[in-house]
């Protein structure tokens, strides 16, 4: 028998995920971790990267994330994602541009605050990575 879990995506816009899932695994600020059914109750900061939820068995679903925070306790999970996006609605060509700006900038060194840049750089590929690796043709 699946035991499944409640989880919530919550962003600044909106609830952006809401239901019954088997697991999730989240970018953790010291590595990627998995929640299953039970899970030990825990908070923790999440980095840019990819979100993967197991719906059911053998069916994935992946997100792009900007970073956040999780609370598990009781099996309810609850993310705040500062962004959340599937990788079947990244805009591709967008993605590419704002990667491609930030590289410039990073290039040029003038004036540029380096840790903001850097962060645009680390979303950008991680958007980029996430449709090709993830969209559902």
């Amino acid at each position: 028998m699946q035991k499944y879990f409640q989880l919530e995506v919550i962003t600044p816009q909106k609830i952006a995920f809401s239901g019954k899932v088997l697991s999730v695994m989240v970018p953790g600020t010291d590595g990627n971790f998995q929640v299953l059914f039970n899970h030990a109750p825990l908070m923790s900061t999440i980095e840019v990267g990819k979100i993967k939820i197991e719906i059911e068995e053998n069916k994935d679903l992946y997100f792009a994330t900007s970073g956040g925070t999780i609370e598990i306790n009781k099996n309810k999970v609850i993310i705040l994602a500062e962004t959340f996006e599937s990788s079947n609605d990244i805009n591709l060509e967008r993605a590419k541009e704002a990667l491609d700006r930030a590289q410039k900038r990073l290039l040029t060194k003038k004036d540029i605050d380096l840790q903001r840049a850097e962060g645009a750089l680390a979303r950008a590929k991680n958007r980029v990575e996430i449709f090709i690796k993830y969209r559902s043709v």
